[in-house]
């Protein structure tokens, strides 16, 4: 299997003409960097973080805009509403609350993020190509294994709804510039 970045890294133990050891040792530090860049393994693991990331800040984003809280309906015990506590109590326990939301939002970006990234790349390195069907079906097959659970009518629609999803956004993505104002170097 022909993974992306995973074979020829190195310059072959020759130097360029004009080139001190020096600017050769930086040339082979670059491509070396360039490979692990490129490798399926730290693809997944940098998409896997960067969800994680974006995903904590959504969560906590999401948990200061709910209502639907546990402590609106009454605290256990039935002591009576978040109201009825000190304010030290209400904002320690709202904390706590956002905490949770945000962990488990970073988990669940993280875990999709990873393995969409890892079944893109596999997918881009088998096929030896980069378009927009890598991510197509890349956002099939992650829809299908998310929805595993539910069963196959579950794993049917994941598959469509995750592969059109992406092909939706790979589309933009790929749009020519048209604009030349927006370009910084002309």
């Amino acid at each position: 299997m022909a993974l992306p970045g995973m074979g020829g890294m190195g310059l072959g133990g020759r130097q360029s003409a004009g080139m001190d050891p020096q600017q050769a040792q930086e040339q082979q530090m670059i491509k070396y960097m360039q490979a692990a860049m490129e490798a399926c393994p730290t693809k997944t693991v940098i998409a896997g973080t960067m969800g994680f990331g974006l995903g904590g800040i959504f969560g906590v984003f999401m948990s200061s805009m709910r209502y639907d809280t546990p402590m609106s309906s009454g605290l256990p015990g039935g002591v009576g509403t978040i109201s009825d506590l000190p304010m030290r109590e209400q904002l320690k326990s709202g904390f706590k609350d956002m905490g949770r939301s945000a962990y488990g939002s970073a988990k669940n970006f993280g875990y999709i993020g990873a393995v969409f990234s890892g079944t893109e790349c596999c997918i881009e390195g088998l096929r030896a190509k980069n378009d927009l069907y890598n991510g197509v079906a890349a956002g099939c097959l992650t829809g299908g294994w998310l929805a595993k659970g539910g069963g196959p009518q579950a794993v049917a629609v994941g598959c469509a709804g995750f592969a059109a999803f992406s092909a939706a956004i790979d589309a933009y993505m790929r749009m020519p510039q048209d604009d030349k104002a927006s370009d910084p170097i002309i």
